[in-house]
This record gives structure tokens, sequence and C-alpha cells, in this order.
């Protein structure tokens, strides 16, 4: 499989770079090879320009922000969803991963 690339998105990009730990450790048992990565979401725009994104995750406090994203995501056809917010409070990487591959299928 090839290597697939995961951004987060959250306030600050600070919370969810825990997330993000426990995302590439989740892959590495899976033999799962991804970039997984986390910005803030006025960051977001710049990294979307200079990187090829498979999939983009909105953290639940930036989920008002969805119907923007998806505006800026459609012509480039990338998958975009809301992390379910009791992955989110657990940490738990494993599902959120599992949320990731889900929308890239």
């Amino acid at each position: 499989m090839a290597k697939k690339t995961i951004m987060l998105v959250c306030s600050a990009g600070m919370s969810t770079s825990l997330l993000v730990t426990k995302m590439q450790k989740a892959a590495e048992d899976k033999g799962m090879e991804a970039d997984i990565f986390a910005v803030s979401a006025s960051d977001a725009d710049n990294h979307l320009e200079t990187k090829p994104v498979d999939v983009l995750l909105l953290g639940p406090q930036v989920r008002f922000m969805k119907a923007q994203f998806e505006e800026k995501l459609a012509p480039k056809g990338i998958p975009l969803d809301v992390i379910n917010m009791a992955d989110y409070g657990m940490m738990n990487g494993g599902k959120v991963l599992a949320q990731a591959e889900a929308l890239m299928k």
C-alpha cells in the first residue's frame, strides 16, 4: 500500500499532536506507511498548497469550519470529516486512524 498522508486540523495544533503520536503508533502496528501531522486551522491552507494530502480530519473544537474546508477540498477530491469527540477525548489513535482509512477507500 502506498504511503498515506493524513492531516489533522485543530485550533492551535497542540492538543492534536498527542493524537498524531498515537495514530502513528497504530499505523506502525498495522504495518501501514503513513505521514500523519497536525496543523492549526490558520495554517491549514499553507499545508494544503504545499503537500499532497490524502485525507483531512478536523478536531471537534473546529467542527464549525467543516463547510469552508469542504469548499476548499472538493476540487482537490480530498475526503474530510470531523474526528469523533469520544475518540478525540480518549486520544484513541487506532479508532481515528480507522476513521481516516475508511474515508480514503
